[in-house]
């Protein structure tokens, strides 16, 4: 499991492709935590790129807010309860703070993208 990163990052990297070398970046630092315990490469705070902290929260969310053959979905705002407490653990807290600036619009946007047989919150 934990070699998904490096093995994204490595698939990716080399591009021509300005997009491309950024979701390196992404697939190399989306499990980094704010507080260096993350991985692959332990890094902290705004060492991680901005992009892969980013990606670090909508990835989180999603699996919580997700079903999966292992759980069922969270509800919405217990799954945001948990990113605040995370906050400046496995989170950068301006990211955080970013979300909660157009968190209406996620509304939107789950709603809009919700799997058909996913049950309403």
């Amino acid at each position: 499991m934990r070699l998904h990163a490096s093995i994204g990052y490595n698939i990716l990297r080399g591009s021509s492709s300005p997009i491309l070398e950024e979701a390196a970046v992404i697939a190399h630092t989306h499990h980094e935590k704010f507080d260096g315990s993350g991985y692959p490469n332990g890094l902290a705070g705004e060492a991680i790129p901005l992009h892969g902290r980013i990606v670090a929260v909508a990835d989180v969310f999603d699996a919580l807010t997700s079903e999966r053959p292992y759980k069922k979905a969270w509800e919405i705002d217990k799954a945001r309860a948990f990113l605040h407490e995370q906050s400046g653990h496995h989170f950068d807290p301006a990211c955080i703070t970013a979300l909660d600036q157009v968190w209406e619009k996620v509304e939107m946007i789950r709603e809009e993208y919700r799997d058909e047989d996913q049950q309403c919150d």
